[in-house]
């Protein structure tokens, strides 16, 4: 951490850093997903009057309408905010009326494994003809080191209408300046075990000036606020973060295929090495990574590491064994049939869990979705049931087109393959119900039935 000492301000750093003091100030937040709703309701609370922003129709009308499409967001906060003043709209001409602007929109890979950012240059391009002096700019969306510098300011400081730039150094001692911050989002979708504000919040300015104001934002809806002296080295702080969880993650993946084959239970092996109070952190094998950052956080440093000269070899090994476990669990599914004189063309299967992470309704980069591909590329009849998703349509990497199957026909499918361990199943009715269960989430531990296949 960078202790950041407070630099002279220019009379109108110091007009805007009173504002968000005293809360007077108006936010806008672009992107109201999962990272960007959450952030507003934070903001609302906290007293400041909230803008939102996003090009999706129907969520800005369900927000007009007091409607929550998040499921762990209930529609009662979305209609308190707006008592508070909160709004959603498509239309960003009123940018020019906030005095802080928080980008909160989607980065993913493209087809090819590369960082797309056409997201975040979008945005920028729409909202910098309306940006005027003093506002600050805050990049949320996770990046590789880099993108604040040498993607977002650019085209901000090219869109300006009335040729404003973002304040570059203590030197700049342009009037015509606008502030620019990078803080790495540090959403946990199902975590209730830690409030959002008790989160600490790292900020990286583009210059000491912008760090400050960001900081100061920051200050008044989170517990700590860890200022680093870079809009990079706060960009690294987030892949490092996830990076770390993807590493750890296909070490467990690896040692669970050797497992299988030695006739270990990695669970309970993981679980005795917890027990030990120092040194080691237990991280769980699963049927692959999804959400939006940890799957592709690790593509995007290593894309970034090829500009200099740099080959990230234990991070590229770690996410090729993740991507590979959605094949095991085809594998898994393939010879649990065959050891049943079952080939698995024409085989019925109902895939457990389609979220990519238990009690949430958030399908992003869900291992599910490439297992059901997997499965039906095979010629299985594949159906899925899910507590939190009704219909499954099409997406940036799918097109399902499928519905909700229900419970009660559990005995008509050949194999239930567990993908995602939801609270609400009663595990040992599956597996009374089921013809046979593959389960790669440890969802069945206890119970003990030769219908169960761990994988």
């Amino acid at each position: 951490m960078t202790t950041t000492i407070a630099v002279p301000l220019p009379s109108v750093a110091e007009h805007q850093l009173l504002k968000l003091n005293n809360r007077t100030a108006k936010v806008g937040v672009i992107g109201l997903g999962y990272v960007g709703l959450p952030l507003s309701l934070l903001f609302s609370e906290a007293g400041f009057v909230v803008q939102g922003f996003d090009i999706d129709a129907k969520k800005v009308s369900s927000l007009s309408e007091g409607r929550s499409y998040i499921q762990r967001i209930p529609h009662t906060d979305i209609q308190v905010a707006a008592e508070r003043g909160f709004s959603a709209t498509k239309d960003f001409s009123v940018i020019s009326d906030q005095d802080v602007i928080i980008l909160c929109v989607p980065t993913p890979l493209t087809e090819h494994r590369e960082p797309d950012l056409s997201f975040i240059e979008k945005t920028a391009q729409a909202i910098a003809p309306h940006l005027r002096v003093g506002q600050l700019v805050i990049l949320e969306s996770t990046t590789y080191p880099g993108t604040t510098e040498e993607i977002l300011i650019p085209i901000l400081n090219r869109g300006s209408r009335i040729g404003l730039h973002a304040r570059e150094s203590d030197k700049d001692v342009s009037d015509n300046v606008f502030y620019v911050a990078f803080s790495p989002e540090r959403e946990d979708p199902g975590n209730n075990t830690v409030a959002r504000r008790d989160i600490p919040k790292v900020v990286g300015g583009h210059e000491p000036i912008a760090g400050q104001l960001a900081g100061a934002l920051y200050e008044n809806i989170f517990g700590r606020v860890v200022k680093v002296s870079t809009t990079q080295a706060a960009e690294m702080t987030k892949l490092l973060e996830n990076i770390y969880r993807c590493v750890n993650i296909a070490l467990v993946n690896e040692l669970k295929l050797l497992s299988l084959r030695m006739g270990i239970d990695i669970w309970e092996v993981i679980d005795a090495a917890a027990t030990k109070p120092f040194g080691f952190q237990p991280f769980y094998p699963g049927p692959g990574l999804g959400g939006h950052c940890i799957p592709i956080d690790p593509f995007y440093l290593s894309w970034k590491a090829r500009e200099w000269d740099f080959h990230t070899k234990f991070i590229e090994l770690a996410g090729e064994i993740n991507e590979g476990m959605p094949r095991h669990v085809l594998q898994s599914v393939s010879e649990a049939l065959n050891r049943r004189c079952k080939s698995l063309s024409g085989s019925k299967i109902l895939v457990l869990g389609i979220a990519y992470k238990k009690d949430i309704d958030d399908l992003r980069e869900s291992p599910s979705l490439q297992i059901i591909e997997l499965l039906q590329q095979e010629q299985a009849k594949v159906d899925y049931n899910d507590p939190y998703f009704p219909t499954v349509g099409r997406g940036r990497h799918y097109n399902l087109g499928m519905k909700n199957t229900s419970l009660d026909t559990i005995g008509d499918y050949d194999c239930v393959v567990i993908v995602t361990d939801h609270s609400d199943y009663d595990y040992e009715a599956i597996v009374e119900g089921a013809n046979l269960v593959v389960d790669t989430r440890n969802a069945t531990k206890g119970i003990n039935s030769p219908k169960i296949v761990r994988c």
